[in-house]
């Protein structure tokens, strides 16, 4: 065997176990040991765990001085037991046919209806606070509140009668002080500046409910930690031209928590940071990605898209302007120049129990791993 011939497999290989470490990430991340990287059953340190791990393997340097951790506090509700729904008598599945809003009080028994609107429906009397919220699709969310109402959210494909009664049991409980932890490392650059490049992506869901039901949060962001883990592994076997920082922050479905609670800590000189990609929903692609601060940022998006075009990588990078609909934001604010991008198209699936690692077709992940690569060595 020639030695060409034997570089080319040992390529192909290596190039195969990038596809494999992808799927390796994004299995573990899902799984349901990690319930949904939440509140309950130890979801959420289940993760961390394993994402310090990660990078304890490709010799990433903490950040965070001797530790790879920071912690943050915040409230947060959570479900302890399976919800059950009845109308008029018949049952209805938690998942699949209904959900709760994430701020709900608990409450038991058997209620009568009225019609508020078309789409919404109220127990008759006014102390009871039990709404029924009629669908098309069935989001999930997470609340750092609990009111004084119980809202159950319906999918309109499963009503098949007006709702007349019904029967519901659902614990809710609020937790004070919930300890989250925001995880970061770093890797040296060739670049004898003191600046950095900064890749976040945050690593927490939105937990489950119950005992069984979780959402599984495969694109939402098990993709964008997965992309950051394989970012890891390439820079530290290939030196990077700029210093890097990656973050994986907590609370981000809570409110943005975890990056708010960085940026306040000031542990970070902001003015060091020569730029931040931020990474989530990175599982699709097959519409191309968005770019967020894109309108903000031309000279940066200009780059960006330049090398995407070269090199044929996503069909299209489209621009969007300011959006607080990821953990950028409180940077953007803070006068760090930065990107949230996410790609587009192939999967449906969005806080809600569809999205697996199984339904997650990674379209065009190895190319946003490249575009990225590409993106800090020209930048």
């Amino acid at each position: 065997m020639s030695r060409i011939v034997l570089l080319l497999i040992l390529f192909s290989v290596s190039k195969a176990q990038d596809s494999l470490y992808a799927r390796y990430c994004l299995k573990n991340l899902c799984s349901k040991k990690m319930f949904g990287r939440g509140y309950t059953h130890g979801g959420l340190k289940t993760a961390e765990k394993f994402i310090t791990t990660e990078l304890k393997k490709n010799n990433a340097l903490p950040y965070f001085k001797s530790s790879y951790t920071q912690s943050f506090f915040h409230n947060i509700v959570v479900f302890t037991k399976e919800p059950t729904l009845h109308i008029n008598n018949t049952p209805l599945k938690f998942g699949t046919d209904f959900i709760i809003t994430p701020s709900s009080a608990s409450c038991n028994g058997h209620y009568t209806l009225l019609q508020k609107d078309s789409a919404t429906y109220i127990s008759n009397l006014p102390t009871d606070k039990i709404m029924l919220s009629i669908q098309q699709k069935l989001t999930f969310s997470a609340s750092t509140k609990q009111e004084n109402v119980s809202v159950f959210e319906i999918l309109k494909t499963k009503i098949r009668e007006q709702p007349i009664t019904i029967d519901v049991t659902l614990k809710s409980k609020l937790i004070n002080n919930f300890e989250s932890k925001n995880i970061a490392c770093t890797i040296k650059g060739n670049s004898n500046s003191d600046s950095f490049i900064v890749f976040t992506a945050h690593y927490d869901h939105l937990g489950g409910v119950g005992k069984t039901n979780y959402f599984p949060g495969a694109n939402d962001n098990a993709s964008g930690v997965s992309l950051l883990l394989n970012l890891i592994k390439h820079f530290s076997k290939n030196k990077p031209k700029h210093n890097l920082i990656f973050i994986f922050f907590a609370g981000e479905e809570a409110g943005l928590l975890g990056s708010k609670h960085f940026i306040e800590s000031q542990i970070i000189e902001l003015k060091k940071i020569k730029f931040l990609i931020n990474l989530d929903l990175l599982g699709t692609g097959g519409d191309g990605a968005m770019i967020v601060n894109a309108y903000q940022f031309e000279k940066q998006f200009n780059l960006l898209n330049k090398i995407n075009t070269e090199n044929s990588y996503l069909p299209i990078l489209k621009k969007r302007g300011k959006a607080k609909n990821s953990d950028h934001y409180w940077f953007t604010e803070n006068g760090v120049p930065s990107f949230f991008i996410y790609t587009m198209g192939g999967s449906s699936a969005y806080h809600d129990i569809y999205d697996t690692e199984a339904n997650l077709p990674l379209t065009k992940f190895k190319e946003a791993f490249k575009l990225l690569v590409k993106f800090e060595e020209q930048l």
